[in-house]
């Protein structure tokens, strides 16, 4: 594996993001390599499973890697693509999922930490949501896993904004379970991870699932997810697009067009 470490201690499992001449960027590559341990983590009967990048981080991830992007006009979150894959994983994954977080967190990252059962982060942990800089369309599930977490409210100013959330306002917001110092934040995850490990895997396992289930109630008609697809392919479809993904890889400003 060229993009993370794991370890399997005590029934508690640890994926570390380790590629950080890229920023820990969720790469195809890096999220197949999680979704492949997450399997194999599940085959063991893992109890808790620990997702965080190597210590002292200054960020987590910097979110998708938007060199995979300089194709063309990808849709990079069509079902089977790996960052859907790892988030149906966490969702469905039996135990419960905690994202330890030191440093920032961007774009697609958040959504792959907000789908974690436990967020822990520390004062200078920050979340970002990108899009409207890059110039990307973004996916209706995605979108709609922010709002499982938070407000509409807050879920617009971040994706209209693209500015950052920091620690302490996200704890307000119910994003973070616990902040904690750089130092402690280490032994303060794998402590909560040993007693949940300590609890019936069974009665846990069963009631993530409720939860999972009765989060997703409200489902949407076929008729709103078609609209929803065609307004989104009007932004794959544009100069925006194109302007948005080769600004960031010319490490430049982009220059967006009026509508």
């Amino acid at each position: 594996m060229n993009n993370i470490k794991t370890s399997f201690e005590n029934l508690t499992c640890t994926i570390i993001l380790d590629n950080s001449v890229k920023r820990n960027a969720l790469s195809d590559d890096m999220l197949l390599e999680i979704l492949d341990v997450m399997k194999k983590f599940k085959s063991r009967k893992a109890r808790c499973l620990i997702i965080r990048a190597e210590r002292g981080a200054k960020v987590f991830s910097a979110g998708y890697d938007i060199s995979e992007l300089a194709g063309g006009n990808r849709d990079i979150r069509i079902h089977n693509n790996p960052l859907e894959k790892v988030i149906r994983m966490i969702e469905y994954f039996p135990a419960p999922v905690i994202a330890m977080m030191e440093g920032s967190v961007w774009g697609e990252a958040c959504e792959l930490v907000f789908t974690c059962d436990i967020l822990i982060g520390t004062s200078d942990t920050t979340f970002a949501i990108t899009p409207s800089r890059l110039g990307v369309p973004y996916s209706t599930t995605g979108i709609n896993h922010f709002l499982s977490m938070i407000s509409i409210g807050i879920v617009k100013e971040m994706f209209f904004t693209a500015e950052p959330v920091n620690a302490e306002r996200a704890y307000m917001l119910g994003i973070l379970n616990h902040i904690v110092s750089r130092e402690e934040i280490e032994n303060f995850t794998y402590e909560l991870g040993n007693i949940i490990v300590k609890n019936s895997p069974l009665t846990i396992s069963v009631i993530k699932e409720q939860l999972r289930l009765l989060s997703q109630a409200n489902l949407m008609t076929k008729e709103t997810l078609k609209r929803i697809q065609e307004l989104r392919n009007t932004v794959f479809e544009s100069e925006d697009y194109r302007e948005g993904i080769n600004a960031f890889l010319e490490k430049r400003e982009p220059e967006f067009k009026r509508k």
